[in-house]
């Protein structure tokens, strides 16, 4: 029940509002205290007199917030609830003001940001009157405790408590790789946002946390940007950062030394432990086991966790099932291969690090050829940077033109080993290539479509990121959807099954040529 009572009167004699609010505060078990001043304090409303239990200060909204959680969480997603709004909080409420908590920063905006509005005609609704709210960080929402009495005693100064120990610093981590200078666009702003909040409150949000893409999308920069962001705000923490590779082979020294012990002792005391390129671990059965027990002792002592992959967990083989579900049991965030106006962007940067200029003209030649990854635009343009300081050249189109010429046709073969396919497939089922890339969702194109994607599944290492991009930008988890139905019809159709191995000889025989 709320803990305020209103009764609206009209026209009564003051006697008689004395009266009602004695007997209300009689309801709530208080003792009522009539003056003059209680009762000229009772103010009016649209010639009705609000009555409020006159010692009751404070208001309580927790029932209605209560009640507002409850239908938002029924019209939102199961994802949405447990990502952002199960983590707010009530924390207090004032007259027509309830006060929200959640535990970061990066938390607060977004709720702010996309679900304010709606808390607050939801509250106005079941309330029946406006009620401001405010989103405030948990730490911002402690209240000051009362101040103690004054005794004759004398007050001791209290002890002061040592300082935090700085914990040294990983040499793995690459102090270039910071926040600061990494190029933020929509492929890459909800990852970006993730590893931020994860900075600034390790343990807290978002953990464990698995950041998945293909090549040179910026995986390495962002788990390592973490690493430089904590060493340098907490000092306190231990960051520890490996790849999986590098894990794997410490384990194995490890047991042929027998320095078992020492080995989970570093990794068991991490505070934040960052691990690359987690896809090494594949048919690694010992290194996955140890890898498990790291996970279990770090997460149930809230230390936090951060993992890159080159694909989505589903994806990886011989990975096992418990581990997985471990790896995908906080928050996964994809890159995706960035856009034009993106790609443009980063070479811009790169100049401005590297104290050089290069005219507009060269830079968007670049961003239009290179579609692939980051790692390919930083490798054309330090071929351009290192030829004008080497010669002493200024660097023009032409010049660019004919330094990346061989670079740019190599890309180009590259990217057409999945072009190759989806016209070999076309070819084949009398599809044009154009449909089985566009919208169009018949049987006729869909069937080609699906086993153009399983084709390039099997015989490629392109990851499934990477294959929707070039069908059409379709989500990575349409092409496992593709994969696996075709898997299901070749085993059910031995017409299908010899017609899809005829395809991926084919395939094969023409990558060789």
């Amino acid at each position: 029940m709320v803990p305020f009572f209103r009764i609206y009167v009209k026209g009564c004699p003051i006697i008689f509002q004395v009266f009602i609010s004695f007997c209300n505060n009689i309801l709530n078990r208080r003792n009522c205290k009539i003056t003059t001043n209680s009762i000229s304090d009772l103010s009016s409303f649209g010639g009705y007199y609000n009555i409020t239990v006159m010692q009751q200060k404070k208001w309580n909204y927790n029932p209605f917030w209560e009640e507002v959680l409850s239908q938002m969480q029924s019209s939102l997603s199961e994802q949405e609830c447990i990502t952002w709004l199960n983590r707010i909080t009530y924390a207090k409420s004032e007259e027509q003001r309830l006060v929200l908590a959640v535990p970061s920063l990066f938390i607060r905006d977004y709720v702010v940001t996309q679900y304010k509005e709606t808390i607050e005609s939801t509250l106005r609704e079941i309330t029946g009157e406006e009620v401001a709210v405010d989103i405030v960080v948990k730490a911002s929402t402690t209240t000051k405790t009362p101040e103690p009495e004054i005794v004759a005693k004398e007050v001791q100064k209290p002890t002061q408590l040592p300082k935090a120990q700085k914990k040294p610093r990983d040499l793995n981590i690459n102090e270039r790789y910071q926040f600061d200078n990494f190029v933020v666009g929509d492929n890459s702003s909800f990852a970006y946002n993730v590893s931020m909040a994860i900075a600034k409150n390790p343990g807290v949000s978002y953990n464990p946390c698995l950041i998945y893409g293909g090549v040179g999308l910026g995986k390495t920069h962002l788990i390592q940007s973490i690493g430089n962001f904590i060493q340098n705000n907490t000092p306190e923490l231990q960051v520890v950062y490996v790849t999986a590779e590098m894990f794997t082979n410490e384990f194995i020294q490890a047991i042929g030394e027998e320095k078992t012990p020492q080995f989970r002792n570093k990794y068991r005391k991490a505070d934040v432990l960052l691990i690359d390129d987690i896809h090494f671990l594949q048919k690694k059965a010992s290194t996955q086991e140890e890898m498990f027990h790291v996970f279990n002792n770090l997460f149930e002592a809230n230390k936090q966790l951060v993992f890159t992959c080159d694909r989505p967990i589903n994806e990886l083989r011989d990975i096992a099932d418990r581990l997985k579900n471990r790896f995908t049991r906080g928050i996964n965030v994809d890159l995706q291969p960035p856009a034009f106006e993106t790609r443009l962007a980063i070479l811009k940067r790169k100049c401005e690090e590297n104290n050089c200029t290069i005219p507009f003209e060269v830079l968007e030649y670049i961003s239009r050829n290179v579609n692939t990854n980051v790692r390919d635009l930083e490798a054309n343009l330090t071929k351009l940077i290192a030829y004008g300081e080497l010669l002493n050249r200024e660097i023009t189109l032409e010049i660019a033109q004919e330094q990346l010429k061989n670079n740019f046709s190599m890309g180009k073969n590259q990217s057409l080993s999945i072009d190759a396919i989806i016209r070999l497939v076309g070819d084949y089922f009398s599809v044009s290539p154009y449909d089985i890339k566009g919208k169009k969702r018949t049987k006729s194109v869909v069937l080609p479509r699906q086993i153009a994607m399983y084709i390039t599944r099997s015989i490629t290492e392109f990851s499934t990121t990477e294959i929707g991009y070039e069908f059409g930008g379709r989500d990575h988890t349409t092409v496992m959807h593709s994969v696996q139905r075709v898997e299901g019809m070749i085993q059910s159709d031995a017409g299908l099954s010899n017609s899809v191995q005829h395809l991926m000889q084919l395939a094969k025989n023409s990558k060789k040529g």
